[in-house]
């Protein structure tokens, strides 16, 4: 007899941070969109405007890179006054992903999923002690590419990408703007047949 295999629910995610890594740095945005379920019939997508998540930050150091800073835009003074606490920004965004995946396995994904992965599971782990997608949850819509496309992942960019496999939407580096960018570009590769 077949185990039945829980349908996999995918988030793509996108956050922004201050420096390289989290501990000595902090992340200072998160943003989530659902992108689409895949259960034994296949992959199917969603309104990536549908379910979101988004939540600025307060710094957990005083140590920041200037130039990581100037990426996202974000005025890490004003973050320091009025960010969100980590611990309450993660335990609602683990409940927010709890909320909307029941019956679902959820998987992070993301464009590179090994940096947002890292900041995200470390503060999971930190913040609330448990993370939703469990400890691998994750899936690198690169690698999925390069797989499907047969290339070395180190030839790969979204510039090498056919165009119809990119969203319309601009990449700003506001983390709900890109994770949303970045559903509609996991959606595409999964409906993708590749080379």
């Amino acid at each position: 007899m077949a185990r039945r295999v829980k349908p996999s629910l995918y988030f793509s995610v996108d956050i922004e941070a201050d420096g390289p890594i989290p501990g000595p740095y902090s992340m200072i945005s998160l943003g989530a969109a659902v992108a689409g379920r895949q259960d034994g019939d296949g992959y199917a997508p969603e309104d990536p405007e549908a379910y979101t998540f988004y939540r600025e930050l307060r710094p957990i150091s005083e140590d920041f890179v200037p130039e990581a800073l100037a990426v996202s835009g974000l005025d890490r003074d004003r973050l320091i006054a009025e960010g969100s606490e980590p611990a309450v920004a993660l335990a609602e965004f683990s409940d927010w992903v709890r909320e909307v995946s029941p019956g679902a396995q959820p998987v992070m994904c993301g464009y590179p999923a090994s940096y947002d992965w890292t900041f995200l599971y470390w503060y999971l782990i930190r913040f609330t002690g448990a993370s939703p997608f469990g400890h691998s949850g994750c899936l690198d819509m690169k690698t999925l590419y390069a797989t499907k496309a047969r290339l070395p992942l180190r030839a790969v960019a979204k510039g090498t990408m056919p165009r119809e496999l990119l969203s319309r939407r601009p990449h700003t580096h506001h983390a709900l703007d890109d994770a949303i960018e970045q559903a509609e570009l996991f959606s595409n590769l999964m409906a993708w047949p590749g080379r």
